[in-house]
Formats: structure tokens, sequence, C-alpha cells
């Protein structure tokens, strides 16, 4: 025998014979029929089907896609006698696809909205007697259900909580789909739950009014009482698994009988996602352990959902029981009374040294004194432990003595410098090393970098030519590839272009990026002549015209680099200057070559030392 049944005696499958009217009675008795019986819980919920009794964030959004699976949800049996005779299945199977939303408000209101899609719908057409069913389309649009519910006892972390809510269905669905009875229907809920540490709990219930009946033959479906609820563990370090087992179900207030009373029960497990806690994926299956109307064989669920943790340093708390929040309670801990003054509101009206500061914010409430800044010293005695004349409450180092200082965190301490350089060591960045004294505290006290590129005078094997670092300790910080000398950019790689083109090849962008650099470091140099050189292949005028637009093609790389082309000519002199063999393959490439140089060059300024004035070192690479 099969279960989620609807039974038809015998006398009533006869009726089919009596009158013509009887296919007319038959199409109007199954225009509307809502087999749906989950309802999913508003997302940010605990449970699949059991609505919780808390609003989940102040002001947080949550939203899900639920798919839930109903196996055989409607099958006509007759009865002769006492036996039963399968007359098929209506509706074998139903996919639903469910869309909702919730927005919770201060922790106490929470809003929210589902839509449901019948994905899959499959049945066979079954008549007998009085009772004519089509067979279920395969896509339908549902009822859309709206929610609303208010926490009225218990904050998020607790183990007791009280809700009311209810839902609202618009009867936006398509009738003759299964999915919808074409009416409007209420269902106000009365919401207990609560978190004891790991465990969880959910319950419901509740009646729901609806605005027409559905009939089949003398028996009528209209209002009903609900309940459901869920039980849970939350497992992981970080409590992010929950394994859980729910139940939900209802009668009919009118016909109460085994053909109106759906149960279901659902086990399931929710997973938040490690790297992404606000998406939580879920799983649930169970039976069906009535014979109602509605209820499947078998129900599976699958859930994906964007729900934002609610860490519980979030939640308003009331640590002491004093009845003022400890976010406004100045003294959390301690049980006191409401006042006016931030300073004292939820503090008990003690004073026990007389000071002008209660107890609950005293750090030594039998000795008179002063205030302070810091609670740990509030109302304590003020003592001077170093005798070193500044006083503990503003001396940083109260059992070292040491110097007044303009500095509070140097305020009392003493002075300590190893390596003599004049830069105390709690601000030397080289405690071990003599430096300079700087404004950057990541180079305070340490050995100056005269060239500027990164690496201190002390491990820089060239301390006046900027270089990068390089494993070998006897070359970090000497150039690679550019050499100023006073006649002459020099450029240890070659300028590479396209072949036969002026068209610099990226791969030479870091070389000009130091030349323009070296250029920049040295404006002493007042014109620098970029000459474009060629092998002896092909028509001099072809080369000299090559070499030409080659110089011409680094002058502007140089001056998008900052350069100021007034500094810079650019001439192409073709083959005319061979400094290899053109003879050879080797010999002909070092003749392609694009030289720097120097044509004109004014004055070093001068410094001023302790010992004279001397010429400033220009900062050669």
């Amino acid at each position: 025998m099969t279960w989620r049944q609807l039974r038809l005696s015998a006398c009533a499958c006869s009726l089919a014979a009596l009158s013509p009217s009887v296919a007319s009675a038959q199409e109007v008795q199954t225009r509307a029929v809502d087999l749906q019986t989950f309802e999913p819980a508003p997302p940010g919920d605990r449970f699949f089907g059991v609505p919780s009794p808390y609003a989940a964030g102040d002001l947080t959004f949550h939203s899900a896609v639920t798919l839930d699976y109903a196996r055989e949800p409607l099958t006509l049996v007759r009865s002769v006698g006492g036996d039963t005779e399968d007359l098929g299945t209506v509706v074998s199977d139903q996919l639903f696809l469910h869309l909702g939303a919730t927005l919770s408000l201060g922790n106490r209101i929470a809003l929210s909205a589902s839509m449901p899609f019948a994905l899959l719908s499959r049945g066979d057409a079954v008549a007998a007697g009085d009772f004519a069913f089509q067979a279920p389309r395969e896509q339908a649009l549902g009822d859309l259900r709206l929610g609303v519910r208010i926490r009225l006892l218990g904050e998020y972390y607790e183990p007791l909580q009280l809700g009311i809510g209810g839902y609202f269905w618009v009867p936006t669905g398509s009738e003759g789909s299964y999915v919808s009875d074409g009416a409007f229907r209420g269902q106000p809920q009365l919401l207990l739950g609560g978190r004891a540490d790991r465990f969880i709990w959910s319950s419901m219930a509740g009646p729901s009014f609806t605005t027409s009946t559905t009939r089949f033959g003398n028996l009528e479906l209209g209002h009903r009482f609900n309940w459901g609820a869920g039980v849970g563990v939350l497992l992981a370090e970080r409590r992010t698994v929950q394994l859980g087992v729910e139940t939900a179900g209802g009668l009919d207030l009118e016909n109460a009988d085994l053909q109106t009373l759906n149960s279901e029960i659902l086990a399931g497990v929710k997973w938040r996602l490690p790297h992404a806690e606000f998406i939580e994926v879920g799983l649930a299956a169970g039976p069906g352990v009535a014979t109602g109307i509605g209820t499947p064989v078998f129900r599976s669920a699958f859930q994906l959902a964007y729900t934002p943790t609610i860490k519980e340093e979030h939640v308003r708390k009331d640590s002491d029981s004093d009845g003022i929040w400890d976010d406004a309670d100045a003294c959390p801990t301690v049980p006191g009374v409401p006042n006016d003054d931030p300073k004292k509101n939820g503090c008990p009206e003690l004073d026990r040294d007389h000071d002008g500061i209660l107890d609950g914010a005293d750090a030594c409430p039998t000795e008179l004194n002063l205030g302070s800044a810091d609670p740990s010293k509030n109302g304590c005695p003020i003592r001077d432990t170093d005798e070193d004349g500044i006083l503990d409450d503003v001396d940083a180092c109260p059992t070292e003595p040491g110097p007044a200082s303009t500095i509070p965190s140097k305020n009392g301490c003493p002075v300590h410098d190893k390596d003599g350089d004049g830069v105390a060591d709690d601000e030397d960045a080289c405690v071990d090393i003599p430096g300079v004294m700087t404004a950057d505290p990541k180079t305070n006290g340490c050995p100056s970098d005269t060239d500027g590129d990164g690496f201190r005078d002390d491990v820089d094997a060239c301390p006046h030519e900027k270089g990068p670092d390089n494993p070998d300790p006897s070359k970090r910080g000497c150039p690679k590839r550019v050499v100023f000398t006073d006649s002459e950019v020099k450029i240890l790689e070659q300028v590479q272009f396209d072949f036969a083109k002026a068209t610099i090849r990226p791969a030479s962008d870091a070389l000009l990026d130091e030349v323009a650099q070296v250029l920049q470091d040295h404006l002493e140099v007042v014109k620098l002549e970029i000459q474009g050189h060629t092998d002896h292949v092909g028509p001099a005028q072809y080369n000299k015209k090559l070499s030409e637009d080659r110089a011409k093609s680094v002058m502007t790389a140089l001056v998008k680099r900052g350069v100021d082309q007034g500094r810079l000519t650019a001439t192409g002199y073709g083959f005319d200057q061979p400094i290899a063999d053109n003879k050879t393959e080797s010999g002909r490439q070092t003749n392609r070559r694009v030289q720097f140089i120097v044509l004109e060059k004014k004055p070093i300024p001068v410094t001023s030392t302790k010992q004279g004035v001397t010429p400033a070192a220009p900062r050669n690479r």
C-alpha cells in the first residue's frame, strides 16, 4: 500500500455512471490543488524548514537558493471492503526551486520573502468517480510567501529565545499544476528556540487560514494547524559544521483524519566554507511519516546560502544582569544602577575611600587618591618607585631611574647608546653599528647610503655607484648595465630593436630606465649625444637613415622617462664608425649599437664641510 493517499470509497467511484454532469464536476474539482507541504525557513535561520525565533543581525541581508525534491506526494487509492486498490500516481515527482531573502533589523525584526518555482512536475492523469486529476505540467510558478517576525526574548547566543511572526501567501502560482490553490493564506506563528554552546534547537506552532477551500468529493481542505521542531549540534573548532534533525507537519482543523495529516522528518548537514564563512551549503533528506495528501514518500533538499556569521561580540550583552547593556555599562561585570553620567552608568553607588571614584571603576577602592586615564591606576596612590623625581603615573619606566622627556614613552626612562653614535638604543635601528641620525625610524642610527641605492655603505661594495643586490657581497650595490664616466654614459648591454626597424623592444625598457636615472642623477651633463650605428650590410644611405631613426627612438624614450629634451641630441652615423670587424657575425653585432656621448658639462657645485670647501662628489653609477 502506498503512502500519501487520497482514499476513495466504492460508492464514490460509482457516481461516474449516473449522469453526463460528472465530467464537468471532475474538471471543476481539480482546477486548484496545492500539494506543497515543505516551506523553507527564511535564509539565516538554523534549520531547513523550521523557522528560528531570532533576527540574525543589526542591518544584515541573507539570501538562499533551495532545491527540494518530493517523491509521490499524491497517490489515488480506492477502498473496497477492507482492501485498497491503487488507481494511479497523480504526482510522482516534484522538484522545486525556492529563491529566498531575509533582512534583519536591529537584531530584533526579520523581514523575509520566498518565491517557489516548480522545475519538474511528473505524474499521470487519473479519474475515478467524482475525482478526476489531470497530469501535472512540467514547470510552473508557485505562490509568493512574505514573512515577518519579532524577537521578544533572548539573544542570538542564549539558550532560550522567544519570538512571534508569521507568513502571508499571495496566489501568484499556476492553478492546475498542483503548486497553488489560488487562495490568499496567512499563518501566525509562535517561535521558541535557542543555542547553548554547541547545541541548537527551534520550534514553531500556529494555525493557517485560507480564503477558500479545496474540495475532493466529501473531503474539504481548509484551515489548518501547523507545527515544526528541530535539534542540532555544531561541530568543528569554529562550529562551522551543523548536524541536525527536524520534523514538520500539519492537520486540517475541520477534517482531522489521516488524509489531512502531514508529517515529515529531515536529517541534514550544513557547512560554512572555511575561507568564506558567509557562504553556507546544506543537504538534507528524510521520509514522510503520515498518509495525508501532499506528504511525499521521500524528500531531499539542497541549499546554498549567503548568510553572514553573527559574531558573539556583535550581540548586545548584559554580563552583570543589571538591566544595562554592556556597551553602555561603565561597570559591565558589577551590578549597578542607571546614571546620567556615562562614567557611572551601571556602577554600584559605592566609594569606600571617598576619592570620588566609584568602587566599580576604582583600581584601589580602599586607598584615597586622584583619578587616572589608565584603568589599572585609576583611584590609586601616586608613587615614585624608582625615586627619579617622576611620579609613576607618568613614568614610562617606573622601576628604572631616568631623566624627564617631553615624549611620554621615554619620560623617566634611562638612556642607552651601545654603539656611541649619539642615537639612543630605543631609537637606533642599528644598535651595534655606529651611524647617523635620520628622521626615518628604519634607518636612524645606521650607516648612511651615499649613492642612494638602498644598500648601506657598510654592506655596499660600490658605495658611490648605484647598483642592484647581488648574492656575492663583493658585487652588492654595484652597477650591472650602466656606468657614468666623464665622457660617456656607458651601457654594458645593447639597446635591442626590431629587425630593420627603429622600434625598441620591451627587453630594453629596464636598461633605458637606468640610463634615464643616471642622467637625472648627473645634472652636470648639459648636452648628451645619442649616437646610432649599424653594420656594413646594405646601402650606406639606408643604414644612415636607420641609425638616425634608432637614435631618435631612444631619445624619445628617455624624454618619456623624464629627461629634459634640451639636454639631448640624436645623430645617426650608419656604418661609418665601426668598432669591430664587419666580416664576422659577432663583429657586425657589436657594430649595431647605440652610444651616449657627453658633449658638454657644467661645473659641479661645491659644498661646505668641517675641513673646508670641497667639490660635491657626483652620484656615479
